[in-house]
């Protein structure tokens, strides 16, 4: 593409004018952590929020409409963090767990964190064991609960997908400058 007085233009992205530095780093971030929701060894919900706290600061933090916000983030960070131990307990339950099963998943889920593919198989396991070893449950009972704690762990995991979502079309919404694109100068 040229100018009329005939220098080479470069070609220019049709939504690139609508976008800050602070927006493109958190969009990647939150694009990362909605991928990260459903890989069990990525930390979905702690690398949106670090993209949250990075935009923020990018943006030119301010105490009163920033602070609020990444306070608030940050308290939904450790609930959400959570939501897939305890859906899983409680599935456990659902399903005819017993307490010591909506225990041994919780337990499971926590230990899970730190084994491939842990936060699938600890809190059935967990569940699995609990019933069989302090219950006492025939093995397909026990195995009843544990089915339980898969429902509960893959309802979380939704629950978990949908939050992420709204936060980030929230803290989308609230880092929108088109008057801060990055190919303005």
């Amino acid at each position: 593409m040229t100018s009329p007085e005939g220098a080479r233009v470069p070609a220019r992205m049709p939504y690139a004018d609508l976008m800050s530095w602070p927006f493109l780093v958190f969009l990647v971030c939150w694009l990362v952590g909605m991928v990260g929701t459903f890989v069990p060894v990525l930390p979905a919900t702690l690398i949106i929020f670090a993209g949250s706290v990075v935009a923020t600061l990018m943006d030119g933090f301010q105490p009163w409409p920033d602070l609020p916000f990444l306070l608030s983030f940050a308290a939904l960070t450790v609930a959400i963090s959570l939501i897939d131990n305890f859906a899983s307990a409680w599935g456990a339950r659902r399903y005819g767990g017993s307490r010591q099963a909506g225990w041994g998943a919780l337990i499971g889920g926590l230990v899970g964190i730190f084994i491939p593919f842990g936060l699938i198989l600890g809190p059935l396991a967990g569940a699995l064991l609990a019933e069989l070893v302090w219950v006492r449950k025939p093995f397909m009972e026990a195995l009843r609960a544990a089915w339980g704690t898969l429902i509960g762990l893959l309802t979380g995991i939704a629950a978990k997908f949908v939050l992420h979502l709204l936060i980030g079309l929230f803290e989308l919404w609230r880092l929108w400058d088109p008057a801060g694109s990055i190919l303005r100068a």
